[in-house]
């Protein structure tokens, strides 16, 4: 079974910075895609930021150019970091990792527990 297990999550001032891990110990196997998902309350739950094991990103709007995706797929791990933080960035943030067997034709989909970001004075 694969586990993320996720960290970083805090309390920050507007402006400020924040930096989320994400990892899968003990997997030996490749992650395809791995990225990060948040929802505030009241809100749909909507991609972040995703990365390939190729190293293709992809950023919604909302933090294109203020957070920057990263991953290490020899450890299956993947980092946001998070800059000039908004009120607006205010949610759960949840870790994503897709696997895919093209061999099998199979894809397994896993998500981690949530870590909360808070934006405010």
């Amino acid at each position: 079974q694969v586990q993320l297990v996720e960290s970083g999550g805090g309390l920050v001032q507007p402006g400020g910075s924040l930096r989320l891990s994400c990892a899968a110990p003990g997997t030996t196997f490749s992650i395809n895609n791995m990225g990060w998902y948040r929802q505030a309350p009241g809100k749909q739950r909507e991609l972040v930021a995703t990365i390939t094991n190729r190293g293709s990103t992809n950023y919604a709007d909302s933090v294109k150019g203020r957070f920057t995706i990263s991953r290490e797929n020899a450890k299956n791990t993947v980092s946001l970091q998070m800059n000039n933080l908004k009120t607006e960035d205010t949610a759960d943030y949840y870790c994503n990792a897709v696997r895919v067997s093209f061999v099998l034709d199979q894809r397994r989909e896993y998500w981690g527990q949530g870590t909360q970001v808070t934006v405010s004075s």
